[in-house]
C-alpha cells in the first residue's frame, strides 16, 4: 500500500476562512483531534503573525502528539536580508516545532510585482531559508506559492525555483494551486513533469475555487504526489482548501493509498464533525463520507434496492467512515422504511402487527398537521416508543413565562425566562436570559433540569430552523421548528409544530432533550451488561 502524508492546515489556512476565529483554547482541541486520527502533519500558524499564536505555540508544547508533527509556518527571508537578521524567520526557529512550512514565490510576476525583487535574489531567499532550517536540524516542507500559474506563465523559472529549494534541502516540496483555477487534467500533466524534475517528495495544495480542490489533489496523487495538504472539512479562504475527509477515503479506501492508520477510518466522521463544532460551523449535510446527507435515502425505490443489496446506491459501506445509513421519512419512502425504523426500537416488531398500522396513521395524521419526519429521527423514535408503551417521561411542565424586553438592558439579552418543572416529586423552578425568546427557553429549561440529569450540561443546539407553513394565514399562520442537537459525539433533530412558534419551539426542544436522556440509559445499561 502506498503511503500519502496528510498534512492538515485547518488552523493556518482555515482560520482564514470567514466567520472563522480560533480561540488558543479552540486550537488546541484540534490539534488533539487531528492527532486522534492520525494526520502526519499539523500547520499549526504562524508564531510571528500575533500574540494569539505566540501564546498557542507555547500551550501546544505541553500536549504528547502520538501522530503528528507540529508545523510551524512563514515566508523565506525578506528581500536583501540575512536570514538571521529576519525577525519572522526567527520566530519559527523560536516555535521550536519539529518541521517548518516555508512558503516563497515560484511566479516570476509575483517576484518582480508583488515582492518587488529580483529573480535570483528570489531564488536566494529561498535557499537561504531552506538550508537554515536544514542546520538547524528542521523537517523543511517548502509550499511553491501560485506554482502551477508560474509554471503556465514561466516554466523555466518555476521549475528554476523548485531545483533551489532542492539544493537547499527541502525534504518536501508542496506544489501549490493558489488561485484555485487549474483543472484536473492541468495538474495532472504539471505534477507529472516535476515529479521526473526533482529528486524530491511531492506534494499538492489546492483550493476549492471551482469547485475542483479534492478533484485536483486526487489528479497529483495519481501523477506521483505522496503528500497533499488540505484542512480537515474543507474551510478556508474564498471559496476553502481541499476538503480532507473526502481526500482521505477517496485514496484509502476507494484505491491502494495509505492516508491514516486502517483503525482510524471509522472515526473519520465523529471527528470530523468535532473540528466543525469547535469552529462554530455547520457541516454540509451533503458533504461526501461524513455529511449527515451521505449515506440518506428517501424514494421508496432505492430504500428497497439498498435494503436488498447495499452496494445498490452507497458506493462505500457507511461504517467503513463512521457514518451511518439513514432512511428518510417521506411521502415517497414507502411503507418498510418505517417498519426498518420501527424494527431498529423494537426488533421483533413485523410489518403485519396492529401497532405498525397505528404508528403509520399516527404519522400520516401529523405530517397533515404540518410535521415532517424526514430531518426528524429523534421525534420520530420518541413516537415509536410511545405507541410501543416503551416512553416514560422524564419531567413535566408546571409552567413557563417568557419576558421580551426592548430596548435591551445588554448586549446579547433580549428576553428572559421563568420555568418551573416537576421531576418525580421534586419541583425545580429557575430563570435564565437569552438572545430571543427560545434562546432564554432553552436555556432556562436546561438549567432546571442539570439538577436532576447533569449530563444535559453536555448538550447545546447546532442548528435551529423555522419555515412558515401556512402563508396566507399571516401571522396567525403556523410554523415548523427543526433542532439539532448534540452531546459532542452524537447528533440528532427533533421538531414541533404549532401556530405558537415557543410552543413549536418547545415541543421540539423537549424532544431533543428526552431523547438525549433515553439514549444516555440505554448506553449505560449495554455497558453494564
Amino acid at each position: 500500500m502506498k503511503q500519502i502524508a496528510i498534512f492538515d492546515s485547518t488552523l493556518r489556512d482555515g482560520a482564514q476562512a470567514e466567520s472563522i476565529s480560533f480561540s488558543v483554547s479552540d486550537k488546541l482541541k484540534i490539534v488533539s483531534t487531528l492527532d486522534e486520527l492520525g494526520v502526519s502533519y499539523i500547520e499549526a500558524g504562524n508564531p510571528g503573525s500575533n500574540p494569539k499564536d505566540l501564546e498557542f505555540f507555547k500551550e501546544v508544547k505541553k500536549l504528547h502528539l502520538k501522530a503528528a508533527k507540529l508545523t510551524a509556518f512563514g515566508s523565506t527571508r525578506r528581500r536583501n536580508m540575512k536570514v538571521q537578521e529576519d525577525s519572522n524567520v526567527m520566530s519559527l526557529l523560536e516555535a521550536d516545532t519539529p518541521a517548518v512550512a516555508i512558503f516563497g514565490k515560484t511566479w516570476d510576476f509575483h517576484v518582480t510585482e508583488i515582492i518587488k525583487t529580483t529573480l535570483e535574489e528570489n531564488l536566494n531567499m529561498i535557499y537561504d531559508t531552506i538550508k537554515f532550517f536544514k542546520d538547524n536540524g528542521k523537517e523543511v516542507i517548502f509550499d511553491a506559492e501560485h506554482f502551477f500559474d508560474g509554471y503556465k506563465n514561466n516554466k523555466e523559472y518555476a521549475l528554476s525555483a523548485l531545483k533551489k529549494a532542492e539544493e537547499a534541502g527541502a525534504d518536501c516540496i508542496a506544489l501549490c494551486e493558489t488561485n484555485g483555477g487549474a483543472f484536473p487534467d492541468e495538474v495532472y500533466e504539471i505534477v507529472k513533469t516535476v515529479v521526473g524534475h526533482v529528486d524530491v517528495q511531492i506534494g499538492i495544495h489546492t483550493h476549492d475555487d471551482t469547485g475542483m480542490g479534492v478533484a485536483n489533489s486526487i489528479m497529483a496523487v495519481l501523477a506521483g504526489a505522496t503528500h497533499v495538504q488540505g484542512t480537515l472539512v474543507g474551510f478556508g479562504e474564498r471559496c476553502g482548501n481541499a476538503n480532507l475527509s473526502t481526500i482521505i477515503p477517496n485514496l484509502q479506501v476507494k484505491r491502494d493509498y495509505q492516508c491514516i492508520p486502517e483503525e482510524n477510518m471509522t472515526r473519520l466522521t465523529s471527528l470530523s464533525r468535532r473540528v466543525a463544532e469547535i469552529a462554530n460551523v455547520s457541516l454540509r449535510d451533503n458533504m461526501p463520507y461524513v455529511g449527515k446527507s451521505a449515506f440518506a435515502h428517501k424514494a421508496g425505490m432505492h430504500i428497497d434496492g439498498v435494503t436488498k443489496a447495499s452496494t445498490s446506491f452507497e458506493h462505500v459501506p457507511p461504517h467503513s467512515v463512521g457514518n451511518e445509513r439513514r432512511f428518510l421519512m417521506s411521502e415517497v419512502a414507502g411503507r418498510s422504511t418505517i417498519i426498518e425504523k420501527i424494527q431498529r426500537i423494537a426488533p421483533q416488531i413485523t410489518k403485519d402487527d396492529e401497532v405498525t398500522q397505528q404508528i403509520i396513521n399516527r404519522i400520516k395524521d401529523l405530517e397533515h398537521q404540518g410535521y415532517q419526519f424526514e430531518g426528524a429521527d429523534g421525534t420520530f423514535e420518541l413516537l415509536v416508543r410511545k405507541a410501543l408503551g416503551k416512553y416514560k417521561p422524564f419531567f413535566d411542565l408546571e409552567e413557563f413565562k417568557i419576558i421580551g424586553e426592548e430596548p435591551r438592558r445588554s448586549k446579547g439579552v433580549s428576553s428572559s425566562a421563568i420555568i418551573k418543572v416537576r421531576v418525580g416529586s421534586e419541583v425545580e423552578m429557575t430563570a435564565a436570559e437569552g438572545e430571543g425568546p427560545v434562546n432564554a427557553l432553552d436555556t432556562a429549561l436546561r438549567k432546571a433540569l442539570e439538577v436532576f440529569y447533569p449530563d444535559l450540561k453536555e448538550v447545546h443546539l447546532t442548528d435551529y430552523k423555522v419555515r412558515v407553513l401556512d402563508t396566507k394565514s399571516a401571522t396567525a399562520a403556523k410554523v415548523r421548528v427543526l433542532l439539532e442537537s448534540t452531546d459532542g459525539e452524537d447528533y440528532w433533530s427533533t421538531v414541533g409544530v404549532s401556530t405558537d412558534i415557543i410552543e413549536a419551539s418547545w415541543i421540539a426542544l423537549v424532544d431533543s432533550i428526552e431523547y438525549k436522556l433515553i439514549k444516555d440509559i440505554e448506553k449505560r445499561f449495554k455497558a453494564y451488561m
